[in-house]
């Protein structure tokens, strides 16, 4: 299965994107889906994670400024991000679990800057 992300590019701060990432195909199931996001010189992070049957979690870092939801039918996850900082600059990557295996998306980069 593979993830086809959209969405990232230039936003200035204190402005808003929406990112998407849509599976390939329907595989039987799809548990867990999440971003992460790596900015140059750090580690991956994980940003957000929605569960099959939409409970959340997120990163301290981006609590009440990203929300993340998914529409099952379209096998498809998205990341609302409002209030963006330049600390937000980093290439998003999508997953999906579909048990035994994780599939990535390619990355999209977003970068906050005036």
């Amino acid at each position: 299965v593979q993830l086809v992300e959209s969405g990232g590019g230039l936003v200035q701060p204190g402005g808003s994107l929406t990112l998407s990432c849509a599976a390939s195909e329907s595989p039987f199931r799809i548990y867990d889906m999440g971003w992460y996001r790596q900015a140059p010189g750090k580690q991956r992070e994980l940003v957000a994670v929605i569960t099959s049957v939409s409970m959340t979690n997120y990163a301290d870092s981006v609590k009440g400024r990203f929300t993340i939801s998914r529409d099952n039918a379209k096998n498809t996850v998205y990341l609302q991000m409002n209030s963006l900082k330049p600390e937000d600059t980093a290439v998003y990557y999508c997953y999906a679990d579909l048990r035994p295996v994780v599939s990535w998306g390619q990355g999209t980069q977003v970068l906050v800057s005036s």
